[in-house]
């Protein structure tokens, strides 16, 4: 089959960063599902495992956490899906990636594709969708108020690929303001357009562009990016007994200055309930089922913003060095193999 790989770790710039090669078509085992890969998307996880990870010896590294495609064979053991159903995923992180035209993956966290949307259009959203949803239900836990304070969430990088989802949750799930941050006017209204009810600029201090907006100190800080860029300016502006989370890996991350407002903190991964293998993996499942049934019913649309075509290593890099240049909004996808 088809695949994009490499050898070498490093820079995106060489001309054997990500390459075109063959490798065998896998057979599902236990609860296993193997598709037939349509599209996928690229994320800064991709880039941050190519520039750091090497693969086994004589072995490559096939990246890539977001697939939508179609179901050809199953494992013994899995039940949730038949041959022929169209599907989307983000896979695990210790197991190899969907650039690739056949890919195995766990049933547990997989879901049944938006069936208004495109290949495309749908691929953009998994590794997005389960990461702001684990954030704002399962650690911030947004549902539930923090007394006497504006119910409200500030969303830093709110046009990025998970910003985007993050900013059309709250707004169809919750009743809670959100504030996005973003510092180009294209990105500025793109946010505008997801929903969000205000817009911030993050090229500039952020707490005195909050506190300006009259609604009170935020009950909740959502940072996609640039987390350590950001921080005296969140512990400033978040309210008492507020929540606070982050999804990117500042090299140093004083938290100390939240403990005056006993901030709790919280850190995500989508990752971590398929690494471990954890007693609730099939949430995954569930709220990846969640998330297509609101697209249908038009409470969601797809964050996709590029559309790539054939799925090769040449606009895989191209995808990448985007991605890398830190001005994407929404995300990039890549759709089809050549045959």
């Amino acid at each position: 089959m088809k695949a994009i790989g490499y050898r070498t770790p490093g820079a995106i710039e060489r001309e054997d960063a990500l390459q075109d090669i063959e490798l065998p078509r896998p057979v599902p085992t236990g609860r296993d599902i193997l598709v037939e890969v349509k599209a996928i998307s690229v994320n800064p996880v991709d880039t941050k495992v190519r520039k750091g990870a090497s693969p086994e010896a004589g072995q490559w590294k096939v990246l890539g956490w977001d697939a939508v495609g179609t179901v050809v064979e199953a494992g013994p053991a899995a039940k949730d899906f038949k041959i022929g159903d169209e599907v989307f995923y983000a896979g695990s992180l210790i197991r190899p990636g969907a650039n690739s035209q056949f890919h195995l993956v766990d049933e547990r966290i997989v879901g049944l594709k938006p069936k208004t949307l495109s290949d495309a259009e749908a691929a953009a959203l998994p590794l997005t969708a389960i990461t702001a949803w684990e954030m704002l239900f399962d650690r911030l836990d947004i549902g539930t108020r923090v007394p006497g304070v504006a119910n409200a969430i500030v969303i830093i990088g709110g046009a990025g690929g998970v910003g985007s989802i993050a900013i059309q949750l709250v707004r169809a799930l919750t009743d809670v303001t959100v504030i996005a941050t973003a510092s180009r006017p294209e990105t500025q209204n793109w946010v505008k357009t997801l929903g969000a009810h205000h817009v911030i600029n993050h090229s500039k201090p952020i707490a005195e562009q909050v506190a300006a907006l009259g609604i009170g100190a935020p009950a909740f800080v959502f940072s996609t990016t640039e987390t350590h860029r950001h921080l005296k300016e969140i512990i400033e502006l978040i309210a008492p007994q507020g929540r606070f989370g982050l999804i990117d890996d500042p090299d140093n991350l004083d938290v100390l200055g939240f403990k005056r407002k006993a901030v709790s903190i919280h850190w995500e991964l989508m990752f971590t309930r398929s690494i471990f293998e954890t007693a609730d993996m099939a949430e995954q499942g569930r709220l990846l089922n969640e998330v297509s049934r609101l697209t249908d019913e038009g409470n969601i649309r797809t964050t996709v913003t590029e559309v790539l075509s054939p799925i090769n290593a040449a606009n895989l890099r191209k995808a990448h060095a985007g991605l890398e240049s830190g001005r994407t909004k929404g995300k990039v996808v890549l759709e089809g193999f050549t045959t």
